[in-house]
């Protein structure tokens, strides 16, 4: 770590312990632009976020994901005890090019993932649906859910809890995490997709929902600077501080080119502030 990244990561520690918000604030590795690096664990420290969510890349050397390597896993345990800042999560990148709607390797996948997800000492597991992967169909969206009822007691017995984030509306998700019939099988509730993509109310879903079936969220717009584009962050954040969410809303927001760590801080603040207010 460079001398300007360890003295920004010692303020940074000192605002985390100073709390203040009712929820978490996270940075996503992808986001960092360190995705499936372990580089990524430091800079979000010094960035001031309060955990950083991992992704286990999408190649597969030697039919195996990137991170899925013991001593790599240990590595990223021993700098988030090292940086004093928690994983908060991770996330099954593979399944954007291998769905769990095609069933086949992608239920190795996510099983891996559970492994990996449990050895990071974390809890919480996305689960893509996005693109050529999308449940769109009522079939579809079966599938994932019969499928989800194996994965689901898997998850169960380690302590792992499988976020949907998908393309879906909140009901169609509730409606696959009852057909799974697992406790494990939550909401990874993206703002961005759900206006951009969907065009739900992001607000009155978040309500819905409630924070027991939201397992964990993702805030972002199109533009890199939150506030400045189509979404009102003001009363999405008052839904979740009002449902008494207390787990982490992690930044999904891109970077203008050579800006990421001052985009990032700003975007941090943002929401620092809203959910302060």
């Amino acid at each position: 770590m460079t001398r300007r990244l360890f003295l920004s990561a010692c303020a940074a520690t000192a605002a985390r312990a100073a709390g203040g918000t009712g929820f978490r604030v996270g940075i996503t590795d992808w986001n960092l632009r360190l995705g499936a690096k372990p580089e990524a664990v430091a800079l979000a420290a010094a960035l001031g976020f309060d955990g950083v969510q991992i992704s286990f890349g999408r190649a597969t050397p030697e039919g195996r994901l990137p991170l899925d390597d013991a001593a790599l896993l240990a590595r990223y345990r021993s700098l988030s005890q090292q940086h004093r800042i928690p994983i908060d999560g991770s996330c099954v990148d593979m399944l954007h090019t291998d769905g769990l709607k095609n069933g086949g390797p992608a239920l190795r996948w996510v099983s891996d993932s559970i492994r990996m997800t449990r050895a990071l000492g974390t809890q919480v597991l996305l689960l893509p649906f996005f693109g050529k992967q999308a449940t769109r169909t009522q079939a579809e969206r079966d599938y994932v859910a019969d499928t989800l009822r194996e994965l689901g007691t898997e998850a169960e017995q380690a302590g792992i809890i499988l976020g949907l984030e998908n393309e879906n509306s909140a009901a169609e998700n509730v409606a696959i995490m009852e057909r799974s019939r697992s406790s494990a099988v939550r909401v990874y509730y993206d703002v961005g997709n759900s206006t951009n993509i969907g065009g739900y109310d992001v607000e009155k879903e978040i309500r819905w929902l409630g924070k027991d079936r939201i397992c964990q969220i993702h805030l972002k717009d199109k533009p890199p600077l939150l506030g400045q584009g189509g979404i009102q962050f003001e009363p999405i954040v008052r839904a979740i501080l009002d449902i008494n969410y207390t787990g982490y809303a992690n930044l999904e927001t891109d970077s203008r080119p050579g800006f990421l760590e001052d985009d990032l801080k700003i975007n941090l603040a943002y929401i620092r502030r809203l959910s302060n207010g």
